[in-house]
């Protein structure tokens, strides 16, 4: 069995919809959330879903070994970032080198980078006029949005579109998405 933790920052819709895939598999579930952010509703969803989750802060993930020897004592073997907005240190990309992964609101390199996430990317896809935006699954190294790209779905962006109606669209290639490369991922591990 795969044990799967999600880190997140914010309202955890992405996180819910993992995790509601995964109850239904065999080979993985997800058995942890983690959030640099006491107040996301993302940890009243794992509450409600009886996921365990654990509250960090930036001396716990940066200056420490704290959330490393968490995901240790979980027997963690993947970890998927779903709005979460820090840079993952080194010592855990280093333990979980090929196993953590992101996914981005756009199209990649494209709006991405430190400061673009949620709303600031689709405003600027909208500011600049794009014809397409999308998401982007990719694995997590040492910068923003840098890491090998995994997936991308791609999505119209008409005349009409602002940046709420984007988001809609942009969220439905995640739910769509998401879970799936997920798992394909997880059943490639040794």
């Amino acid at each position: 069995m795969n044990n799967i933790a999600i880190f997140a920052s914010g309202s955890g819709s992405n996180a819910e919809n993992i995790i509601g895939h995964f109850s239904a598999t065999e080979n993985a579930k997800v058995t942890l959330i983690l959030s640099n952010n006491r107040n996301a509703f993302v940890l009243k969803r794992a509450e409600r879903l009886n996921i365990k989750s654990i509250v960090f802060d930036r001396n716990d993930f940066y200056r420490s070994e704290k959330i490393l020897d968490v995901l240790q004592q979980e027997k963690i073997t993947f970890i998927v970032l779903a709005g979460f907005l820090w840079l993952v240190p080194a010592g855990i990309i280093g333990k979980y080198a090929g196993k953590i992964i992101n996914i981005h609101p756009a199209l990649l390199p494209l709006y991405g980078g430190r400061g673009m996430y949620g709303d600031a990317v689709h405003k600027a896809v909208i500011e600049n006029r794009e014809k397409e935006s999308g998401i982007t699954i990719h694995l997590v190294n040492g910068e923003y949005d840098s890491g090998d790209i995994i997936f991308q779905a791609r999505c119209p962006v008409e005349p009409h579109d602002d940046y709420a109606s984007l988001a809609d669209k942009i969220h439905t290639l995640e739910y769509m998405h998401f879970p799936r490369v997920i798992e394909d991922m997880v059943s490639r591990l040794p």
